[in-house]
């Protein structure tokens, strides 16, 4: 499922959550704590995939012109990349 879908889901979550409540004010709070933990994880992964691709369109910009500034940038993705950014 791709982030643009899981967010089209959380929107329905949230529209069927406003018509038709659980009746537990707890498990309502639980289901709009999830829906924004689930929001930040996606943000967050949007803001990781946009720091990657700026990083490797550095390197594609530079890998000509300036060889090494290109090789110290992708190894900057790599690190990025086994740190989980």
């Amino acid at each position: 499922m791709s982030a643009h879908e899981l967010r089209a889901q959380l929107k329905t979550l949230r529209e069927q959550l406003a018509q038709t409540p659980p009746s537990s004010s707890e498990d309502h709070a639980e289901l709009q704590r999830l829906i924004q933990q689930i929001e930040a994880e996606l943000d967050a992964t949007a803001q990781t995939t946009t720091l990657s691709h700026s990083v490797n369109l550095a390197v594609e910009r530079f890998e000509i012109d300036h060889p090494s500034l290109a090789v110290t940038l992708r190894n900057i993705g790599l690190a990025l990349a086994n740190m989980g950014i």
